[in-house]
């Protein structure tokens, strides 16, 4: 199954929801325990297949500087949406099913046990709620698995994949919903979450990355790698980043 499945990492988002953190790095370059998002989704994928593509768009150059040469890279001058990122990646995908992730959702799903699940026609979504039961735009996705015949006839033009090809599929009756993960499941999109993710990662404890210069006092902190906590501060429930912005969650 590995060689007929190609995997696609979703990461060109500017990540305006996870503000002030993205304004000093993409989000999906945005620490994560002892690597970054994009990190742990490459290395996710990598169970079930040795084809990963990472698209990027917003500072992509520190993007393909940072996976490069783990994963194909796909530019987008032009922001391309969740569906016309695949439609640019047609040719490299050639052929084969797709297994489309986010670079911000972190879980501890097994990916392998997920297309075991799968019929390879339907489009299939892995969810982290067993009580997810029917379509809906608040699926909490873990992956989706998309066949060729549907990855073949997306166009490489700008437009998102939940109206144009989701929904229709499910009206149809073409998709099938796989909800049977209990673990770890974090939506990274905002600090709280992305916090609550990282703590999760360390079994609650802080994250002091690379390089970090720490003489304060940390709990339940993220300080990111050659960033710097002075004397006497008291770093509680917060993040600190390596241009010194210090993000309290509340």
């Amino acid at each position: 199954m590995a060689d007929s499945v190609a995997g696609v990492v979703l990461s060109a988002g500017a990540g305006t929801r996870l503000r002030p953190l993205t304004i000093e790095r993409p989000k999906a370059l945005c620490p994560f325990g002892s690597a970054t998002l994009v990190d742990r989704a490459i290395d996710q994928l990598a169970t079930i297949t040795s084809s990963v593509a990472v698209n990027a768009h917003d500072r992509a150059e520190a993007l393909i500087a940072h996976i490069a040469p783990r994963a194909h890279t796909s530019i987008e001058p032009e922001l391309m949406g969740s569906a016309g990122a695949l439609g640019v990646l047609r040719r490299w995908i050639d052929g084969r099913d797709v297994v489309l992730v986010n670079a911000d959702t972190v879980h501890d799903a097994d990916l392998a046990g997920f297309l075991r699940q799968w019929d390879r026609r339907s489009i299939a979504f892995f969810t982290a709620d067993s009580s997810d039961t029917a379509f809906s735009p608040s699926l909490r996705l873990i992956a989706t698995a998309m066949p060729w015949r549907v990855i073949s006839r997306i166009p490489p033009t700008p437009h998102g994949i939940y109206r144009r090809w989701w929904l229709p599929a499910a009206r149809r009756g073409e998709t099938v919903i796989v909800g049977d993960h209990f673990g770890a499941w974090f939506d990274c999109g905002s600090p709280a979450d992305y916090l609550a993710a990282n703590l999760w990662w360390a079994h609650g404890r802080s994250v002091v990355g690379a390089g970090a210069e720490v003489n304060g006092e940390l709990e339940r902190s993220v300080v990111w790698p050659g960033a710097h906590v002075s004397v006497g501060e008291r770093l509680r429930s917060a993040i600190r980043t390596t241009g010194g912005r210090t993000v309290l969650i509340r």
